[in-house]
C-alpha cells in the first residue's frame, strides 16, 4: 500500500533561504563561514524539496518481501 504524500514545500521559507542567500553574496563583510553556512541551507532545503516530490521515497519502510521476513 503505497500512500500519497502532501505537499510539505513552504514557498515562504524558500522565498526566506532565497533572500538571505542574496543578502549574504552581497554583504562584504560576510565572513566566508557565513557565505558557507547560507550555501549549505539552500542545498540542504533543494534536497527535502527532490525528497518530498519523490513518491517513491520512504515507502520502502513498510514492505517486508524484500527483506526475507516470513509471516
Amino acid at each position: 500500500m503505497v500512500r500519497k504524500k502532501k505537499n510539505v514545500v513552504n514557498s515562504e521559507i524558500e522565498g526566506y533561504i532565497a533572500e538571505l542567500l542574496d543578502s549574504v553574496k552581497a554583504d562584504p563583510e560576510a565572513s566566508l563561514t557565513d557565505k558557507m553556512k547560507v550555501l549549505d541551507r539552500a542545498l540542504k532545503w533543494e534536497a527535502i524539496k527532490l525528497k518530498a516530490e519523490d513518491d517513491a521515497w520512504g515507502s520502502g519502510f513498510s514492505d517486508t518481501e524484500e527483506d526475507g521476513i516470513d509471516n
